[in-house]
């Protein structure tokens, strides 16, 4: 289960700090501390993988956008898949105006234990203090690091469809002009996860998937990925109805191979399940689309069902629900064969009959041609028989109930 609130406030150091103004991104914090009844809550989170090349003195802007509201803002950053110590010694935080522009006067500086520097050890990750006050949903914040020296091996999340910016030599991270920021990148890098306090009622769904859930197809620096579309849903509810959404899709993800590696499809859903899901606060719910890529690469039916009863019992372990997303249709793209399509069919079956799931969201059924089932709809195609658009990751993301992916 994830940490008590005051677990994770004696991992970093109280900050003192003003209003900030109509422009700022949080308020002063409130004398009385914490709102009753509140926890931690992940409300934007990315799954690592790796970039390639190397980075040099320079400062990455990342632009993420919140799906519910709270307080005490922290930045989770990861070095999971570096070879080296991640060092940054200027972070900071800001809202979003174009680009990579920041509004004046809204951006704010994180510390790591009350210092502005951190050194981030191979293999693990670093979280922020937090920023009191409070921070708002449905929002891009930009996050900007500067790297002191070179980095090694670089942990990123690509195929963001959201655009990045790194900055000429230097720390350019409490720039909130863009004029530094001379090219853009489609990867998010070093950040994993924004987290919040939030009302107790309010939980964390993880999407686990490949490109689909990544949303490749989808325009790009608009948030129209299916998950995008869930947390706008969801921020329409009353309060107490509300659930964040952390994004967790790593294109070309399977569920039952792959390692991390420049250009790679990351780590299988089996590897990666514990770092890019369980251990983010607040998630009570893991929403699973993920086997299109196990089934091109020639899995089995019992193979692919194998890695889901696995997924299931550990997440069961962890005293968590998992919900089961059906595979969209793949007819006419590079994956279909008849062979193919039926062990595709006997997923779905299994995904929507066994009840060994907590839950079914049927994104077959949303995206499926009447006339030919193993197709997507002509207007859900994003070009390869494969990816759905715009309209299609909108029909997937009022596919779920939205009271179905609460755990009870």
């Amino acid at each position: 289960m994830s940490m008590t609130s005051s677990t994770w406030r004696r991992m970093g150091a109280s900050l003192l700090v003003t209003a900030m103004g109509a422009a700022g991104l949080v308020a002063a914090a409130s004398p009385d501390g914490d709102p009753p009844g509140s926890e931690l809550v992940t409300t934007w989170g990315a799954a690592d993988d790796i970039a390639g090349g190397t980075l040099s003195d320079v400062t990455v802007r990342n632009v993420l956008r919140t799906s519910v509201g709270g307080r005490d803002l922290r930045i989770r950053i990861s070095n999971a898949n570096g070879d080296q110590p991640l060092v940054t010694d200027s972070a900071y935080v800001g809202r979003q105006d174009t680009g990579a522009s920041v509004v004046p006067g809204s951006s704010r500086r994180l510390t790591f234990g009350g210092s502005t520097s951190v050194t981030v050890p191979p293999g693990a990750m670093a979280i922020s203090d937090p920023l009191p006050g409070n921070a708002p949903a449905v929002t891009s914040l930009t996050v900007s690091l500067h790297v002191v020296g070179t980095t090694g091996v670089i942990t990123a999340h690509n195929r963001a469809m959201q655009h990045s910016y790194k900055s000429t030599s230097g720390d350019h991270a409490a720039d909130e002009s863009s004029t530094a920021y001379q090219t853009e990148s489609s990867a998010w890098y070093f950040v994993n996860a924004a987290i919040v306090e939030a009302p107790r009622q309010v939980e964390t769904v993880a999407t686990l998937g490949d490109s689909i859930t990544s949303s490749v197809g989808t325009t790009i620096d608009t948030n129209r990925r299916w998950p995008d579309v869930l947390a706008d849903r969801y921020a329409k509810l009353p309060e107490p109805r509300r659930l964040a959404i952390s994004n967790e899709g790593i294109s070309g993800n399977r569920v039952l191979g792959g390692v991390a590696k420049a250009g790679s499809a990351g780590a299988s859903a089996l590897a990666r399940l514990d770092k890019d899901v369980l251990t983010k606060p607040g998630v009570r719910t893991v929403l699973v689309l993920e086997g299109i890529n196990d089934i091109y690469a020639g899995a089995t039916t019992d193979e692919l069902l194998a890695g889901y009863r696995q997924l299931i019992a550990r997440v069961h372990a962890s005293g968590r629900c998992i919900v089961g997303g059906t595979l969209t249709p793949m007819g006419s793209s590079f994956v279909y064969t008849p062979e193919k399509e039926a062990v595709r069919q006997a997923v779905n079956t299994f995904i929507r009959s066994s009840h060994e799931f907590d839950g079914v969201a049927d994104f077959d059924a949303a995206t499926r041609d009447p006339a030919d089932p193993s197709r997507l709809k002509a207007e859900y195609d994003g070009g390869d028989g494969l990816h759905p658009n715009d309209a299609g990751n909108k029909a997937m993301g009022e596919a779920p109930g939205l009271d179905s992916l609460r755990c009870k």
